[in-house]
């Protein structure tokens, strides 16, 4: 409870003003553990190098994925607060710089994610159709830097590597028809590619057992779900006792009851017999890449069989087998990529701090410096995961308050600091238009709630950029 003295000590003092890079979802926490608390009056920018706010909700949960992808509207409350503002396009180390934000900020809080993707470092992954599975999620969730030219689905047979989610989501689009995809908000330039795929067989790689697999059970039912495509999963790799479970060899101590929902629904799609649909997916469990094969592109994928070894580590057998494939996309995680000025493990690919607090290669504390969400910690968890990471790392800040009003000098608004570097940035009105228009052309189309735009040029469109876009509407910010 907030005593008179404190209400009124809160009322008289100036806002702690504080710049947010990145406005996915632990962007966003990050602003709305600011507004929500009392005990220090703040103001809140949210600066993206996109025109378009929420991240990977917006540009990495699959576009099948409704339900998840409606945790925009909880973000939207947050940016539409009075104290928040969003600023996009502007990219932070381009646009603006750590130097620039000393000048108009007390703290920044870089909440940028883990934007680059982990490689399996096989011979043969630099061929072409050797790509990530980072830019296949970009392409068919319409990111702007994304070209439609980038993938043209012309092979029969594609090899996923990885058990995770993505890997999943990625089989799972691969496997789809465009009618199937059709109520969604891909760009209707990248649903004509999907409608036009060549594609008829998916092979599934996951280097370890059903029981280590990553990906959960409702990701698993979706893909075992699939109208118009056989999904085969070989009994013996499955041919696990419910029973043991829990107990027993090594491989089997430890599982978490998610592993166990998922080998049970494996074990019944093992059971099953094909339909002779359209599409196959074949998951292959204990498999490893070990090649990528191919003159002047992938034209197959070299498995070597893989085993517990002791004490449950993983090795391989020698057994190898060759898949026809001409596209493989690896999905072995996400990694974080190092931001201009600011202190970097490169061991772990993430911001060293304490308790979110950044550290320099001393290990000091870097004043006025915080991060928040998978640049903090690496690519884990879920959505929700973010909201408590950013309260850990908001409580940190406000600790610091005295100290980072007492660093900081006489600051200017951020528009002047702009106005100075000269991108042509954007606000949330400017988002509102692109949303309309996305709306619109979902109507126009007979597409569901949204078609999202394709390509930067459509976004420059709507934006008007006869003018920078937000410069001449926007209010200046207090100092």
């Amino acid at each position: 409870m907030t005593s008179p003295e404190q209400q009124q000590r809160t009322e008289e003092a100036e806002p702690l003003r504080v710049a947010v890079i990145g406005s996915g979802p632990a962007g966003v926490y990050t602003a709305e553990a600011l507004v929500r608390q009392r005990r220090v009056p703040v103001r809140v920018d949210v600066v993206d190098r996109l025109p378009t706010p929420y991240g990977l909700v917006r540009y990495g949960v699959a576009p099948d994925h409704t339900r998840i992808k409606g945790v925009a509207r909880s973000l939207r409350r947050t940016l539409e607060h009075p104290d928040v503002r969003f600023v996009g396009g502007v990219e932070f180390g381009t646009d603006l710089s750590r130097a620039d934000l000393a000048r108009t900020h007390h703290a920044v809080v870089y909440a940028t994610g883990a934007s680059s993707d982990r490689r399996t470092g096989v011979p043969g992954e630099d061929l072409p159709g050797s790509v990530a599975a980072t830019d296949f999620v970009s392409w068919y969730c319409g990111h702007p830097d994304s070209e439609l030219e980038r993938f043209v689905l012309d092979s029969e047979e594609v090899a996923v590597v990885g058990a995770g989610n993505v890997a999943l989501d990625v089989v799972r689009i691969l496997a789809k028809t465009a009618g199937e995809l059709r109520h969604t908000d891909i760009p209707q330039p990248v649903l004509d590619v999907l409608a036009a795929s060549r594609v008829r067989t998916v092979h599934l790689l996951s280097r370890r057992g059903p029981l280590q697999a990553k990906f959960t059970a409702p990701e698993l039912r979706d893909l075992l779900g699939l109208p118009g495509a056989d999904v085969l999963v070989r009994p013996e790799q499955v041919d696990i006792d419910p029973a043991e479970v829990g107990g027993g060899a090594p491989g089997l101590r430890d599982v978490a009851r998610a592993a166990r929902t998922n080998l049970r629904l494996l074990r019944e799609q093992a059971a099953r017999k094909p339909q002779g649909r359209p599409r196959s997916v074949h998951l292959h469990f204990w498999s490893r890449p070990q090649e990528l094969l191919g003159r002047d592109r992938v034209e197959a994928v070299r498995v070597e069989r893989t085993r517990p070894g002791a004490e449950g580590r993983l090795e391989g057998t020698g057994e190898t087998v060759d898949l026809p494939a001409g596209m493989v996309l690896r999905s072995v995680g996400y990694a974080g990529v190092p931001l201009p000025g600011v202190p970097f493990d490169e061991r772990i690919r993430t911001v060293p701090h304490d308790n979110g607090r950044v550290l320099d290669g001393e290990g000091r504390v870097v004043v006025g410096d915080y991060v928040a969400g998978w640049i903090k910690r690496g690519a884990t968890g879920v959505i929700g995961t973010n909201k408590s990471d950013a309260a850990a790392t908001v409580r940190a800040l406000l600790e610091d308050e005295p100290r980072l009003r007492e660093a900081a000098g006489a600051l200017v608004p951020l528009e002047e600091v702009l106005r100075e570097r000269g991108p042509a940035y954007s606000d949330y009105d400017d988002w509102l238009r692109i949303d309309a228009a996305e709306a619109a052309r979902a109507e126009e189309l007979e597409r569901g709630e949204r078609v999202k735009l394709h390509g930067r040029a459509a976004y420059e469109e709507v934006l008007g950029r006869d003018r920078p876009a937000g410069q001449e509407t926007r209010p200046e910010s207090a100092p």
